[in-house]
């Protein structure tokens, strides 16, 4: 019927996952000025994106396979994610840091493939 490859059920449930998702902010859009959450609520709002970023990536460093922890030199993952905190530490610049982050990556990837 779809010539995306798609079945029905599962364009429907796309779709019914957007209207429940829609509708949720939908109704707490309109009252979301009548109310002030509490000083220290917001303080804490301040930490969820580095927390969240940080529960995605952690694992994808230390567990580059998806299997027992490598914590060796011979990580790339690993490399990389140093060299990003040292050059973001000394820099303060998050273009410098994601470019010269991934030349180290790349770099210690390509190290360990020649030997």
């Amino acid at each position: 019927m779809f010539s995306v490859g798609m079945q029905l059920n599962e364009i429907l449930m796309v779709a019914g996952m957007a209207l429940v998702t829609y509708g949720i902010r939908y109704i707490l859009f309109p009252i979301s000025g009548r109310f002030t959450f509490p000083k220290l609520f917001e303080q804490g709002l301040r930490y969820v994106p580095p927390v969240v970023l940080t529960a995605i990536i952690v694992p994808s460093v230390l567990m580059p396979n998806g299997g027992a922890l490598n914590l060796n030199l011979n990580n790339p993952y690993l490399i990389g994610a140093v060299a990003a905190c040292v050059i973001g530490g000394v820099f303060k610049n998050l273009l410098l840091t994601i470019v010269l982050s991934m030349v180290v990556f790349l770099g210690a990837q390509w190290v360990f493939a020649m030997g």
